[in-house]
């Protein structure tokens, strides 16, 4: 079992799409790309196939009151994202189960469990199913 965990605010603003004007709707877009991860495989920045069977996604500030997305398990940070992702990747790390960590942010890397595989926005958006027009 593998499990994707996304820094859902720096996947967000890793892309100049205007989401600063509306935090919550690209949260809601980026969501929906993720839904279809869930249940299926993905290439690793590494070139191995790796089957995604849970997606969880840390929402926070004027996102954490999205709608929930089917095949998407979110975290809503009561304050601060970094804060629930961290405790979120040491529940899945301490289960046991394979985990993959989606951000850019040098300092929240450095608080994951030892051994957590770390990959940043470009690779998840390359994967991601192209956007809806």
């Amino acid at each position: 079992m593998a499990v994707l965990l996304v820094d859902v605010a720096n996947v967000v603003g890793s892309r100049p799409d205007g989401w600063w004007r509306d935090r919550a709707g690209a949260t809601s877009r980026l969501l929906a790309q993720l839904a279809p991860l869930t249940g299926g495989s993905v290439t690793t920045p590494g070139g191995q196939a790796l089957r995604c069977d849970e997606v969880v996604a840390v929402v926070e500030g004027a996102a954490r009151d999205v709608p929930d997305q089917d095949g998407v398990t979110l975290v809503r940070a009561p304050g601060s994202g970094d804060d629930a992702l961290v405790a979120a990747a040491a529940r899945i790390a301490g289960a046991g189960t394979h985990l993959v960590v989606v951000t850019a942010d040098r300092g929240l890397r450095e608080r994951l469990p030892a051994g957590t595989a770390v990959t940043g926005p470009g690779w998840l958006l390359a994967a991601l199913p192209p956007r809806p027009a």
